[in-house]
């Protein structure tokens, strides 16, 4: 068996695996049908909930692909979009509507499977840069949860006080 006809066998059996076809339906309905967004206006918890989504591409990138750069590269994608989420008034759920990064995701682990070069060298760039940017990420999410926590105490503590 040549190599191209090896690649081939491994690719058919990567797309036939159960994880990859829950990313394709994850990707279906979280960037298709704009679910992300609407799990995101869930005050405080949507965005957190629609990460959960992220959890299928991690295990497929780091498990069955067995690619680290490929799972950093996913993890910053899906960090920012969570980040990007969490911008309160409604403005990160409309930025959801137009980051769709399941199907960011998807295109970059099938890309990787197919062996495209482009796509290859995007994820090596991006994981070199998940590293710092992922440390940066994470405070920035403690961050904003803090804000949302001491805005919405503040609130209500407003509210509790005229009443």
């Amino acid at each position: 068996m040549d190599s191209e006809a090896k690649r081939q066998l491994q690719r058919k059996q990567l797309m036939d695996n159960k994880v990859y076809r829950a990313m394709l339906f994850l990707t279906r309905y979280m960037d298709r049908y704009y679910l992300d967004a609407i799990i995101g206006l869930v005050p405080g918890w949507g965005d957190a909930i629609a990460l959960l989504s992220t959890v299928p591409f991690v295990y497929f990138s780091l498990r069955i692909v067995k690619s680290v750069p490929l799972t950093l590269a996913v993890l910053n994608n899906s960090l920012r979009d969570v980040l990007l989420g969490m911008i309160p008034f409604f403005v990160g759920d409309i930025i959801d509507i137009f980051h769709r990064a399941n199907r960011q995701n998807m295109a970059m682990i099938q890309g990787f499977v197919d062996g495209d070069a482009a796509i290859i060298k995007q994820v090596n760039q991006r994981a070199t840069q998940a590293a710092v940017v992922l440390v940066l990420m994470l405070l920035l999410i403690a961050l904003m949860i803090w804000l949302i926590v001491s805005v919405g105490s503040y609130i209500y503590s407003l509210f509790a006080s005229v009443f």
